[in-house]
């Protein structure tokens, strides 16, 4: 897990970042300038890396990141520079300040998790310390020691630190050599070459009699102070600006009293609390498909940014959930199908359906989830779920693959994103009702469905399948909605019915991300599901069944990994190189 701190104005470009950066588990801190970022850095330490846009409310980045390089321990703090629009002088400057990246905006999730990656895999803070393994190794040291050594450098500073102070009001520069110097050995013992640092640039300032820059140097040594702590207690919490998120906070303050009013009709004789049929008149007045606060926000960074390529957008819509079902309703829409098979069913090929001018449209009339409404730790938020419903999606895709349904192939993908679409509808609708539905699922350890029944008297499946019908989504969709519960009841599309039942059953049982439901049972080799009993009927006999269940279980697996952020591609990419 990573701390980033983020230096941006915009709402939407903190969305956007918090949206990718939690499907990581890293953490984000936002700010709005270079002062405010100057001031949360030196109280949180832990800081891993900043993202930055170029121009800020008091100045452009590239001064905060002068200052930074002007640091002797903030120096090596990495900074990644974001920028609308390319500057050939900026992108000169940034180079020359020796940034981690310059790019372009909007945030595409690769690159963040690139950069990521990048710093911790060579962290910042360690690079003012010897390692200390060989350190101990070389001085004959244990690493208790070292700990030892670092709690008296601690002592040594906080006892030194009123007599500095006071060395700037009679200028005596013999004085501070005095305090500093047996510290700075003391620290080069240590291997501590930040302290080393931070001392030699407090003697310098002295030298010099620059006076007016001795609390900015005493101010290094108390930052070096809170480093020597982490290093001597990897424990110590150097980020605490990260540990409690106020937004996260607001949001389940925001619908506690309907959640608590739900979960108490069962006790009370009130359920159900809603029917479908008021249930169908609210989506019925919806503009649209409900869209996550954190995929919208991203959504709008694209549509808006007049970009040169539209593949990014495509990507984004194609991996959301409710950026799918929306731009396919759309697209449908500005290009009415004179028949059911000429529906569009691919969300790439919506996007590209609908033009500049049409998505900036939709950018600005989406129906908006805040994304803490999701949140119900520790067993379910959006990035687990989004993760779950990916998921979903790329193992209906590989079933499809080994089986040779080709012809369904791009259907399983997409019906793998869009099957679910029931829980955004009431998250939407009822926010504290979806929390309460999942919350009694998980308190009396139920099946989803059940509790959706009581509290509901329907499930969101239906929920999905009527919104499908009412705002023109693919009838195949609406099937696999319909049935996936129970497929060997589809009149229908059985066989995609069957393998989105199927990829969404192994997706749970392998734990790729977290479908809210608490009750999914132990899965049953496939040989003895309802799902296979309808796609035997189009395989081989010689078909190999249980080299198939090995591969794609190993296959969810690997999902895991991919969509935490350490490691992208597709998946053939990742098959491949699973075999090499």
């Amino acid at each position: 897990m990573a701390r980033i701190l983020l230096i941006d104005p915009s709402e939407t470009a903190r969305r956007a970042m918090h949206g990718i950066l939690a499907r990581g588990d890293h953490k984000l801190a936002a700010v709005d300038n270079g002062s405010q970022a100057w001031k949360f850095l030196h109280e949180n330490p832990g800081v891993d890396l900043i993202f930055t846009e170029l121009k800020l409310t008091d100045g452009s980045a590239l001064d905060l990141i002068k200052q930074l390089k002007a640091d002797p321990l903030l120096r090596l703090l990495p900074v990644v520079l974001y920028t609308e629009h390319g500057d050939r002088e900026a992108v000169r400057q940034a180079i020359a300040l020796r940034v981690q990246n310059f790019l372009i905006k909007p945030y595409h999730d690769d690159d963040i998790f690139a950069e990521v990656d990048k710093a911790v895999a060579d962290p910042w803070r360690d690079r003012h310390f010897e390692a200390e393994k060989s350190f101990c190794q070389l001085m004959g040291y244990t690493p208790a020691d070292l700990r030892r050594m670092f709690g008296e450098l601690e002592t040594g500073l906080a006892g030194a630190r009123e007599p500095l102070r006071k060395c700037a009001e009679t200028t005596d520069v013999r004085k501070v050599s005095e305090l500093t110097n047996p510290l700075k050995e003391e620290a080069e013992t240590a291997g501590a070459w930040c302290l080393v640092e931070s001392l030699q640039h407090v003697a310098t300032i002295a030298t010099e009699g620059r006076w007016a820059a001795w609390p900015a140097a005493l101010e290094t040594l108390e930052f070096c102070s809170l480093l020597l702590a982490g290093r001597r207690d990897p424990e110590r919490d150097l980020a605490p600006g990260f540990s409690a998120d106020a937004n996260q906070e607001a949001g389940r303050n925001l619908t506690a009293t309907e959640q608590d009013s739900w979960l108490a009709a069962p006790a009370e004789g009130r359920c159900p609390v809603q029917n479908l049929e008021r249930l169908q008149r609210a989506i019925d007045a919806l503009p649209g498909c409900p869209v996550i606060s954190s995929a919208a926000a991203s959504f709008q960074m694209v549509a808006n940014g007049h970009p040169s390529c539209i593949n990014p957008l495509m990507d984004l819509v194609a991996r959301d959930p409710g950026l799918s079902a929306q731009m396919l309703i759309a697209a449908n829409k500005a290009h009415p199908p004179a028949e059911e098979f000429d529906r569009i069913e691919d969300a790439r090929l919506a996007v590209g359906q609908l033009g500049e001018q049409r998505l900036e449209q939709q950018a600005r009339s989406l129906a908006v989830i805040e994304e803490r409404v999701m949140d119900l730790p520790p067993f379910f938020n959006w990035p687990r779920y989004w993760t779950y419903q990916r998921g979903v999606a790329r193992i209906a895709q590989v079933i499809c693959r080994d089986l040779e349904f080709h012809s369904i192939e791009p259907a399983a993908r997409a019906a793998g994103q869009l099957y679910d679409i029931g829980k955004l509808l009431l998250a939407h609708i009822h926010p504290g009702g979806f929390r309460a539905i999942m919350e009694h699922a998980r308190r009396h350890h139920l099946p989803l469905r059940e509790a959706e029944k009581l509290f509901l008297g329907c499930t969101t499946k239906q929920l999905g399948a009527h919104f499908a019908d009412r705002f023109g989504l693919s009838r195949r969709f609406a099937n696999v909605m319909r049935w996936i519960d129970d497929p060997a009841a589809a009149t229908e599309d059985a066989n995609l019915v069957a393998i989105l039942s199927l990829a969404r059953d192994l997706c749970r049982h392998n734990q790729v991300g977290a479908s809210g439901d608490p009750s999914a049972d132990q899965l049953k080799p496939i040989a003895e599901t309802a799902e296979w009993a309808i796609l035997r009927e189009s395989v081989y006999p010689s078909f190999n069944l249980q080299k198939f269940e090995q591969e794609i279980h190993a296959q969810c697996g690997r999902l895991r990994t991919e969509f935490s952020g350490q490691q992208a591609g597709t998946v053939a990419q990742i098959m491949a190189g699973a075999a090499g």
